[in-house]
C-alpha cells in the first residue's frame, strides 16, 4: 500500500500538463471567438465541433497505438505524429463544413489541410528518427551489459528521459564492469589462498604421519627421541591449531560477522601491552624493539583484544622479516585529526607492483621479501586489516629506509 501511493502521485503528476494544456487552449479558444465578433454560443459550437471531431480521431490513434504497443519504437511515434495530424485535419474539416462553405472553398481547405498534413508528417517523423536512433542505441547498449559485455558510449538521445536512461546505463555498465572485476580478482585470491593453505596443511600432516607411524612401528625406541618427537607432534599441532584458528578468524572477518566489544581507552596502553607480549619473540632472535608515544596519550573506541591482535599480527610479521640484530620501530600518537600507530621494519622492502596486493588473504612474500625460512607473510596481515577496518580506521603500507612502514589510522574518541 505504501509503494503503491508514491507511483499513484507521480501518474497524477504525469498528466498534469496535458489538463493545464486543454484548459489554457479552451479558454484562448473562447476568448479568441469573441475577439474576431463571433457570439459566445457561435465559439462554443464550433469549438466544440472541432475539438470534438479532433478528440475522436484521437481516441483512434490511442487505439490503433495501443495495438501496436509491442511494435518497434519508430512505428508508435509514426502513429503518434500522424493522428496529431489527422486530429487537426479532421477537426478543420468537419467545422468547416459545418460553417456551410462553399463547395470549392471546402475543396480548396480540403487540399490545403491534406498538403499541410503530410508535410507535418514528415517533418515529425524526420525529427522523430534521432529519438529512433537514440532508442536503438540504448537497446544495442541494453543487449551488451545483458551479455557481460562493456557497451561501446551510448549516444545521447534528443529526449531529457532517453539522455537520462543512456546515464543511467552507462552508470550500471561501469559498476557491473567493476563488480566483475572484483569477482575475477576475489577468485584468483582464493584459488591462490587454497592452494598455499593445501601446502601449509599437508607439509606438517605428512611429518606427523611419518613420526606416528615411526613411533607406531617401534622404529624410535630410545627415550630421548621418543621425547623429542612427542615435542615435534606438539608443535606441528599447535601450528596447525593455529592456521585453523587464522582460518577460522579470516573467513568470519570476510563475513562481515566480526563482533566487537568497543570501550573507550588510551591507545598508548594498548601498544605497550603489544610491544611487551612481543617482546619474548624479538629477543629469541635477536630484534630491538624501539618505541616513541606522544606527551598526550590519545584516547580511540576501541576493542583492546580486537586491536591487540591487530598489532600484535603487525609486531610479528616485522620481526619475523626482519634479519638478526635488526631493530623494529613502534610509533603512536595523533596525526591530521586521528589517532596512528606506525611498525617500520627492515624487510628489504616490497616491490612497488607486490605493495597493493600485502593485505590480500592469498598474498605470501618471498619473492617479494627478504628470503627466511618461513618465507611468508601468513595470513596475519589480512586478519589485521579486518580488525582495523571494523574499527572505522585503515591501513596502509609503504617502503621506507631499509625496510617497510605499516601505518595504522584510527578516530579520535569523540570525547577525548
Amino acid at each position: 500500500m505504501t509503494a503503491t501511493r508514491p507511483r499513484n502521485r507521480s501518474a497524477r503528476r504525469s498528466w498534469l500538463p496535458v489538463w493545464v494544456v486543454g484548459g489554457v487552449g479552451a479558454a484562448g479558444t473562447l476568448i479568441l471567438a469573441i475577439a474576431f465578433g463571433m457570439t459566445a454560443a457561435d465559439g462554443v459550437r464550433i469549438a466544440g465541433i472541432a475539438g470534438g471531431t479532433a478528440i475522436g480521431t484521437g481516441a483512434v490513434g490511442a487505439a490503433v497505438l495501443r495495438t501496436l504497443r509491442f511494435r518497434s519504437f519508430g512505428a508508435q511515434v509514426s502513429v503518434v505524429a500522424l493522428t496529431t495530424v489527422a486530429a487537426v485535419a479532421a477537426g478543420a474539416a468537419v467545422s468547416a463544413e459545418a460553417m456551410f462553405l462553399a463547395t470549392h472553398d471546402l475543396h480548396q481547405l480540403l487540399v490545403i489541410l491534406l498538403a499541410a498534413g503530410t508535410a507535418g508528417v514528415v517533418i515529425a517523423m524526420s525529427l522523430g528518427h534521432r529519438v529512433l536512433e537514440g532508442s536503438r542505441s540504448l537497446g544495442e547498449a541494453a543487449r551488451r551489459i545483458g551479455l557481460g559485455r562493456t557497451p561501446d558510449a551510448v549516444e545521447r538521445p534528443a529526449t531529457a528521459e532517453l539522455a537520462t536512461l543512456a546515464s543511467d546505463l552507462e552508470e550500471m555498465s561501469r559498476r557491473l564492469e567493476e563488480a566483475r572485476q572484483r569477482e575475477r580478482a576475489l577468485d584468483a585470491s582464493r584459488r591462490e589462498l587454497v592452494a598455499w593453505i593445501s601446502h601449509d596443511l599437508r607439509t606438517p600432516l605428512a611429518g606427523i604421519r611419518a613420526m606416528v607411524e615411526a613411533l607406531e612401528d617401534g622404529v624410535v625406541a630410545d627415550s630421548q627421541t621418543v621425547a623429542r618427537y612427542h615435542r615435534t607432534l606438539r608443535l606441528e599441532a599447535d601450528r596447525l591449531a593455529h592456521l585453523v584458528d587464522d582460518l577460522f578468524e579470516l573467513s568470519v572477518i570476510q563475513a562481515g560477522a566480526l563482533t566487537l566489544q568497543m570501550e573507550r581507552a588510551s591507545l598508548g596502553d594498548v601498544v605497550s601491552d603489544a610491544l611487551a607480549s612481543a617482546s619474548v619473540l624479538a629477543e629469541a632472535k635477536g630484534i630491538r624493539l624501539e618505541g616513541r608515544m606522544d606527551r598526550t596519550t590519545p584516547q580511540v573506541e576501541l576493542s583492546t583484544t580486537g586491536f591487540s591482535r591487530a598489532l600484535r599480527n603487525l609486531l610479528e610479521n616485522a620481526i619475523r622479516l626482519t634479519p638478526a640484530d635488526g631493530t623494529v620501530w613502534v610509533e603512536t600518537g595523533v596525526e591530521d585529526g586521528g589517532a596512528f600507530v606506525a611498525v617500520a621494519d627492515q624487510c628489504g622492502g616490497i616491490p612497488d607492483d607486490v605493495l597493493p596486493r600485502v593485505f590480500d588473504p592469498s598474498f605470501r612474500g618471498e619473492a617479494a621479501r627478504t628470503p627466511h625460512p618461513n618465507g611468508s607473510a601468513g595470513l596475519g596481515l589480512a586478519i589485521a586489516r579486518g580488525i582495523v577496518e571494523a574499527h572505522a580506521g585503515d591501513i596502509s603500507v609503504r617502503n621506507e629506509r631499509q625496510g617497510c612502514r605499516f601505518l595504522v589510522r584510527l578516530p579520535l574518541s569523540p570525547t577525548g
